[in-house]
């Protein structure tokens, strides 16, 4: 089933609950009230309906008779509300059709309720026929209100929350008016016969988007129309469906939703289906978890499932509920100009979505453990990105890599390339690093090894890459044993990316200076100059017979291979053992 067809179901299980507006209406964003006598002169001072969000002020979200979008030059109002320019005349921006789009509102308002005998629609209908933009100045009213959408109340029902778009005489006109649609067809998505939509709602809150909104179906060349259709007509979705998935998209990407994410530029929408309403609530909050910046926190009361999936432990074996019978889903989508491409969809069992997440975390798991054990999704692209600022993430990394953990497909290539070139410019192999990079050794080439990839140091592995990480961490910590540990820079800082891509360049001259100062070292510390050297001879004795120690290049893999074994072999010089670090045992086993 296509995503838009599950967000149309989606909808309907939201309307069930009163989540969202019904068919014909839409949230909006409200900034002002204006409250009116019966006689439709204001009764006061706009009442400012905005929020305090930190440092500024945000407009309420209200359900109202529904928006449109307004493509054109021709001005078109909305039914009982607006914003200022339309529904006063008044405009922050110069603009020479604040004329026009006050004329348009009050023509609407004349025409619709010519004939209505409804109190507070009586109200609105003398105001927009008696007002003037000059009576917002005239009156004081803040300056602050340009440009804000605004609703209008009986002053008699507003202390009450009753607007007058709330009004049973209001929402029958705006029922016929809502339905007067031509052009009837057969939806895609639903498969019945209804009015097909010209144009589809727009979808809001995508990171990166215009914050008015775009769109997903779209057509505005002459050169994407065929068989003479015109603009929806090439994808006929019928009236409801439309407003039924973009008002489920919508809820799920509001601000503060706990069905949205966002993975690098990619906005990530989810949602469940299952018999029990519980359960798939408690699938979209360990999903949460999953990927989430603060997962226990946003886990709640499903912690301890979400823990038993990252300790490999099958979801039928702690919440066997939740392992067959719960429908999962998963939307990403980026911006592409004034409008969304859908970055990946997938849709699945909830049981297999939870074994493949399962399969990522092991594929990351390394000794030693990073000091976090598992971070969010962004904090590992983070790790990806030059300096470290998220800004810096490759486009399109973050949507490939979270779809391949949802599937169980290989990790995208550019995932090894990039913290490849990373760690040539910054020379940083931590914990995080290192466990993506094996992660991706495990998924994409782990049949091409003859020996699984290891989690800690295997002394037994005979990877060409692996065995020069750990000769060139043994270099290292030869050269800071002898001269100290407040170097300015260490061989890592200066050979680690040319050592990992030529070896044959690098290690002579890196083997050259080893003897320099191991001949430095033994004049102090006899027995650590012994363990060490003990040290290079043991990992040059695995290298198979015939091998060239030093090949001239290192593929990728290799490149892998090579901060994985510089990694496990660099730590552990760390252990200690009965209170003891490793390096003090060496001195003392070999003095």
């Amino acid at each position: 089933m296509s995503a838009l067809a599950t967000l149309v179901r989606a909808y309907e299980h939201l309307a069930a609950k009163e989540d969202v507006p019904t068919y014909g209406y839409s949230q909006e964003k409200i900034g002002f009230l204006i409250s009116l006598n019966a006689d439709g002169t204001p009764a006061g001072p706009p009442i400012d309906l905005r929020q305090i969000d930190g440092r500024k002020k945000t407009p309420r979200l209200m359900t109202v008779p529904a928006a449109f979008k307004r493509p054109g030059t021709t001005p078109r109002a909305f039914f009982l509300w607006d914003n200022t320019a339309y529904a006063l005349g008044v405009t922050a921006t110069d603009t020479k059709t604040g004329a026009a789009r006050l004329e348009a509102f009050r023509e609407l308002h004349k025409k619709e309720l010519s004939q209505t005998q409804d109190e507070g629609l009586l109200a609105l209908l003398r105001f927009v026929s008696s007002w003037t933009p000059n009576e917002f100045l005239r009156l004081g009213w803040p300056q602050e209100m340009k440009d804000q959408n605004v609703v209008f109340a009986l002053e008699s029902e507003r202390r009450e929350d009753i607007r007058i778009h709330d009004r049973p005489a209001a929402r029958e006109i705006w029922a016929r008016l809502s339905t007067e649609k031509v052009g009837s067809g057969i939806c895609l998505l639903t498969g019945l016969q209804g009015p097909i939509a010209r144009l589809h709602p727009s979808i809001k809150e995508v990171w990166g988007a215009q914050t008015s909104g775009a769109s997903i179906v779209s057509y505005n060349l002459r050169s994407s129309e065929s068989y003479g259709h015109q603009q929806g007509g090439n994808a006929p979705i019928s009236e409801s469906a439309a407003f039924a998935y973009t008002t489920a998209l919508n809820h799920f990407l509001a601000k503060g939703s706990r069905h949205r994410i966002q993975i690098g530029n990619a906005s990530t929408v989810f949602w469940a289906e299952a018999e029990n309403a519980t359960d798939a609530e408690d699938a979209v909050n360990i999903f949460k978890g999953f990927f989430a910046v603060d997962a226990q926190q946003e886990a709640g009361k499903v912690a301890h499932v979400l823990q038993a999936i990252r300790n490999c432990i099958s979801l039928a074996d702690v919440a066997p509920r939740l392992s067959d019978g719960v429908r999962f889903f998963v939307l990403a989508l980026e911006p592409n100009a004034a409008r969304l491409s859908v970055r990946f969809y997938v849709e699945d069992d909830f049981g297999l979505i939870a074994e493949r997440y399962g399969r990522h975390v092991k594929g990351m798991s390394i000794d030693p453990s990073p000091r976090e054990s598992m971070p969010s999704m962004w904090r590992l692209l983070v790790e990806t990105a030059t300096l470290k600022k998220s800004e810096n993430i490759v486009p399109n990394l973050a949507g490939d890599w979270m779809r391949a953990i949802l599937t169980g497909a290989p990790y995208p290539s550019t995932l090894l390339s990039t913290l490849l070139i990373r760690f040539r410019a910054d020379h940083d192999i931590n914990g995080l690093r290192v466990a993506i990079i094996k992660s991706v050794l495990v998924r994409n080439f782990g049949h091409s090894f003859p020996r699984e990839i290891p989690v800690s140091l295997d002394p037994d592995n005979r990877e060409p890459g692996y065995l020069l990480g750990r000769l060139f961490a043994v270099y290292e910590q030869i050269q800071t044993a002898a001269l100290g540990q407040k170097l300015n820079s260490t061989i890592r800082d200066k050979f680690y990316g040319a050592a990992a891509s030529q070896p044959r360049k690098i290690f002579p001259f890196l083997d050259k200076g080893c003897r320099l100062h191991l001949s430095k070292l033994g004049k102090s510390r006899q027995g650590y100059r012994v363990a060490l050297e003990k040290s290079i001879s043991e990992i040059m004795e695995t290298m198979s017979p015939g091998d060239d120690p030093f090949p001239p290049h290192l593929p990728d893999k290799q490149q892998g291979l090579f901060a994985l074994g510089y990694y496990h072999q660099r730590n552990h010089f760390f252990y200690r053992t009965n209170g003891k670090s490793a390096e003090e045992v060496l001195e003392d086993n070999n003095g």
